[in-house]
């Protein structure tokens, strides 16, 4: 009768997926068909989860990397009790549904990540059983596991093809990430066909070779006990990552769709629907039929989550008695609240000597991590160049996980991706650090980032042609240009130490989404602010640094980052020629975007007309801010190999151009 009532939910999963895709004439069937089993048996006998409050900490982690077959998730989440209701599958893919077609965190509950870009979500998964392991060597006493959970992930050829997921399969066999559990879905298709039309890799082999413990099933995705013992020996591995590689057939029972391609991304259409359900003994002309059976024994998870919880909110008070201050410390973290004063140490930097805005930072985030012990983060090979070394604590190891520098390696995929399974995890606040340049391999972690509103801190530096002899494959000139595109991105780009102090409090203040610190590898003098208006501007996004010498201005200056000094040094003769310039420092385009009409149009009177932008990348935007009648000093071409100072005087970054070009702008 138990396997009678284990198949029965198992063509449950595969028969809701098959209607909510063939009622939105939309969506990826063959996948959660050929899953089922996997997900039944994941979900039913090892998944420590409550559908009752889906943000339980201690929780296990559940990722569906290949997130085209979301209806396998939300089939589980509906049995198992979560809020999503037999309705919403119906409104599958549809305006304002919680199923979208592929899952999307904070939109369905008991979804942990937005997934779709392959291999991002393999990547989240390797970022979460980080941040377990850290959290658990940092609180964790004897007698006292508050934290202990496994992070399990299903992935299918596509994640694996994908190189950005090897980066981080490579960094969790090196960290030895025994709760990382990973279910490879080896189905063998994809939409052009057989995968043996590109790809012929021994996934088990490469994986041994990464360090992780490896088992191949073969051809058992519907083993019900295989499936078992292969969990149960994964979960007793404690000192490597484990993959199974499970055998699926995709359209599982479909008589003309199994194992080919047109089942993985289309309807299968009402007759093969009728014919699949009669093969699976099922009511062929039945829609989203649920069994009561199958509903009241998946729905007992509810229960049984309740009960989890309930035993960890115990074990928490006694950790609590014994360990109050830790307690305290690990809720603080779980919140993300900042401690109170944890800004008025911030240092300030003063005029007599110039600093790069990478090494300013360097200097903040210290004063800022001895006050924030949940702040953590590193380098992609680039901790000495960007500066982003926490002192005073080791690196995270395989041996020791309470290190709050993390290693990456040349991994600027991984890395961004696992700081976003990081955040996505609680407990800890991320910052990635790389060159400005190699955004160019972050961006689609930085996108989903961006998407699910993550509070990651990403440091790019060597912003500009300031670069200098690396050349034009190391100097960015479209990024900032391209990543303000991007919704929900906040970008600051400071001017000297000063306001990147300030940058840094607006990066921790801002938990809605992403913000990215752009700064100069060159030496950048630090305003006195006796004379200019105080960096805390910043703050605001943008700010008059220094106010003309006149009743108003004829020109504003408008800059961001070291190009600013070049606005104060062309005001002053500016002057010298009876011109009143006003000069606008504007770090972030967006936080200034953010501010009252009022005050913006305090910084940018409408009635002054003459407005000259300078920044050394790509000139893309700034005609939301110079208006039609200004003009922008920029760099639309690549840049080259020479000495800093020669590339800034060779693309007219000079006092001479922006003088010539604002006297012609207040002529008009």
């Amino acid at each position: 009768m138990e396997k009678n009532l284990d198949q029965l939910c198992i063509n449950t999963i595969r028969t809701l997926a098959m209607d909510a895709v063939q009622q939105a004439n939309s969506g990826h069937p063959g996948a959660p068909m050929g899953l089922a089993s996997i997900g039944y048996v994941l979900w039913n006998r090892f998944l420590r989860h409550n559908p009752g409050n889906p943000h339980w900490f201690d929780r296990d982690r559940f990722i569906l990397s290949n997130g085209h077959a979301s209806m396998l998730q939300y089939a589980l989440l509906h049995l198992t009790g979560y809020d999503l209701s037999l309705d919403d599958l119906k409104a599958f893919r549809q305006w304002g549904s919680k199923t979208p077609g592929h899952p999307e965190y904070g939109h369905t509950p008991g979804v942990e990540t937005t997934t779709g870009p392959l291999g991002q979500g393999f990547m989240n998964g390797v970022g979460m059983a980080m941040a377990e392991a850290h959290l658990a060597a940092t609180f964790n006493r004897d007698g006292h596991d508050i934290i202990d959970h496994h992070t399990y992930l299903i992935c299918g050829d596509g994640d694996l093809m994908e190189g950005a997921s090897h980066e981080a399969a490579s960094l969790a066999g090196h960290l030895g990430l025994g709760k990382l559990i990973c279910l490879f879905d080896d189905n063998r298709i994809t939409i052009e066909g057989s995968t043996a039309l590109s790809c012929s890799d021994d996934a088990a082999g490469r994986f041994q070779a990464y360090g992780w413990h490896v088992q191949d099933l073969g051809d058992r995705a519907d083993d019900i006990e295989a499936l078992q013992r292969a969990l149960h020996a994964a979960r007793e591995e404690k000192g490597r990552p484990s993959l199974i590689v499970v055998r699926s057939h995709i359209g599982f029972g479909s008589p003309h769709r199994q194992d080919t391609s047109s089942a993985h991304g289309e309807p299968l259409g009402a007759e093969e629907i009728r014919l699949t359900k009669r093969f699976y003994g099922w009511p062929e002309d039945e829609t989203f039929l649920v069994p009561d059976s199958v509903s009241e024994h998946m729905g007992r998870a509810k229960e049984k989550g309740k009960g989890l919880e309930d035993e960890w909110d115990r074990r928490f008070q006694a950790y609590r008695q014994d360990h109050p201050q830790l307690a305290e410390r690990f809720l603080s973290a779980l919140s993300g609240t900042l401690p109170t004063g944890w800004h008025r140490d911030i240092p300030a930097f003063p005029v007599e000597k110039s600093v790069a805005t990478r090494a300013a930072s360097g200097t903040v985030l210290n004063a800022l991590a001895a006050k924030i012990p949940w702040l953590a983060g590193g380098s992609a090979d680039l901790t000495p160049s960007t500066k982003t070394l926490i002192a005073g604590s080791g690196y995270y190891s395989r041996d020791d996980r309470s290190g709050r520098n993390f290693a990456w390696g040349i991994r600027e995929h991984a890395m961004c991706a696992c700081a976003s399974g990081m955040a996505l995890h609680g407990g800890i606040r991320p910052y990635a650090a790389t060159f400005f340049v190699f955004t160019d391999y972050a961006r689609p972690a930085i996108r989903l980032a961006a998407l699910m509103g993550l509070p990651v801190i990403y440091v790019m530096t060597h912003d500009s042609i300031g670069v200098g002899e690396d050349g034009p494959t190391h100097q960015p000139v479209e990024h900032l240009a391209s990543l303000r595109a991007m919704p929900n991105l906040c970008i600051i780009r400071p001017a000297d130490a000063n306001e990147t102090a300030y940058a840094w409090r607006a990066a921790l203040e801002r938990t809605t989404g992403p913000t990215l610190l752009v700064l100069t590898r060159q030496n950048l003098p630090v305003f006195d602010r006796t004379i200019v208006t105080p960096a805390e501007g910043v703050l605001r996004g943008g700010y008059i640094l220094s106010r003309e010498k006149g009743p108003q201005p004829e020109v504003i200056l408008i800059a961001t980052g070291s190009e600013v000094q070049l606005a104060m040094a062309s005001q002053n003769a500016l002057a010298a020629g009876n011109i009143a310039a006003r000069v606008v420092s504007m770090p972030s385009w967006e936080l200034f975007r953010e501010q009252p009409r009022e005050y913006r149009d305090q910084v940018l009177p409408p009635s002054v007309t003459a407005r000259l932008a300078i920044e050394a990348g790509a000139s893309l935007g700034w005609r939301e801010w110079v208006g039609d009648q200004g003009a922008v000093i920029a760099l639309d071409r690549f840049g080259a190999s020479a000495p800093a100072g020669e590339l800034f005087k060779r693309f007219g970054f000079t006092v001479e151009n922006v003088v010539t070009t604002a006297r012609e702008l207040a002529r008009q």
